[in-house]
């Protein structure tokens, strides 16, 4: 019936909403969300040029194809998701023959993004209940991560070792290991991060939790350990000679992302430098 294609439709919408939500909480950036590469079941597939974001860069795509445009950036990903919603809908026409059903389900993903992302947000930053300056908070920490490169894995897994009695210097040098060249930070630089964690320590004292139920709730939400381009390049070209051991300690490793694993630690780390321009560990082609 009519109805049904208007019920299924809503339940496309909703799936697809919830999953870009999910890629954008662990920095995930599919990398050719043509209209063929997305379900209806709201489910990542065929993804070939994908990666994982290193430095938090909402403009970065691992597609070399899609350099130039850029249609395909982490930022932009779940504008993408509804552009391709409303080819669906543009289909779909065809037989509900009303187009004010499709439209109202196209209008409720703009919103309900919104808000399903600030919820996100919150639950990576340990943020229980709901404030108002939480949208600002966000944002902010959003530009500060853009201004040098640092590695949002690291930094949101990092996030939960502060604690709120903790001063904004401190704070900051708990999540050092994230840059991946401290050194070079500038004053204004680091002065732009203390102002942002003094918001987030104020912020902070107003949760009613404690650091460790904090700590535990974050991270279960940040992943310790992701599927980094140059991980998988290494158990390529390891296999590749006839090794498949690093294969297998990956595949073990990502069991249990969000689990400490102390003795996989070498895995909690940034991309290392010999791998930032190498083929197959920056890059991908859609071929790859």
């Amino acid at each position: 019936s009519k109805e049904g294609y208007v019920a299924f439709f809503n339940e496309v919408v909703d799936r697809n909403l919830k999953m870009v939500v999910e890629w954008q909480r662990v920095g995930f950036v599919h990398g050719v969300m043509n209209t063929d590469n997305m379900s209806i079941l709201g489910l990542t597939i065929d993804y070939g040029p994908y990666g994982w974001l290193e430095g938090y860069d909402k403009d970065w795509t691992p597609n070399t194809t899609d350099r130039n445009g850029r249609r395909y950036r982490f930022g932009n990903q779940p504008s993408m998701v509804l552009w391709n919603l409303y080819q669906l809908a543009n289909a779909l026409m065809l037989l509900v023959e009303d187009g004010a059903p499709l439209d109202e389900a196209l209008a409720r993903y703009k919103k309900e993004y919104v808000s399903a992302y600030h919820k996100m947000m919150r639950n990576k930053l340990g943020l229980n209940l709901i404030h108002d300056e939480d949208p600002k908070l966000i944002s902010t920490l959003e530009n500060t991560l853009s201004i040098a490169e640092c590695d949002m894995t690291i930094f949101y897994r990092k996030l939960s070792d502060i604690d709120s009695t903790s001063s904004a210097e401190d704070a900051f040098i708990k999540i050092q290991k994230a840059f991946y060249n401290l050194e070079e930070l500038s004053d204004d630089t680091k002065n732009q991060w203390l102002a942002w964690f003094e918001q987030y320590l104020n912020r902070l004292k107003l949760e009613k939790t404690t650091a460790e139920e904090r700590k535990q709730a974050m991270d279960k939400v940040n992943p310790k350990y992701v599927l980094r381009n140059y991980m998988a390049q290494l158990a390529i070209d390891a296999a590749n000679q006839g090794d498949y051991s690093i294969i297998d300690e990956l595949y073990q490793l990502l069991k249990q992302p969000y689990a400490e694993q102390p003795s996989q630690e070498k895995w909690f780390t940034k991309r290392p430098e010999w791998a930032r321009h190498k083929v197959g560990c920056s890059m991908l082609s859609c071929s790859s």
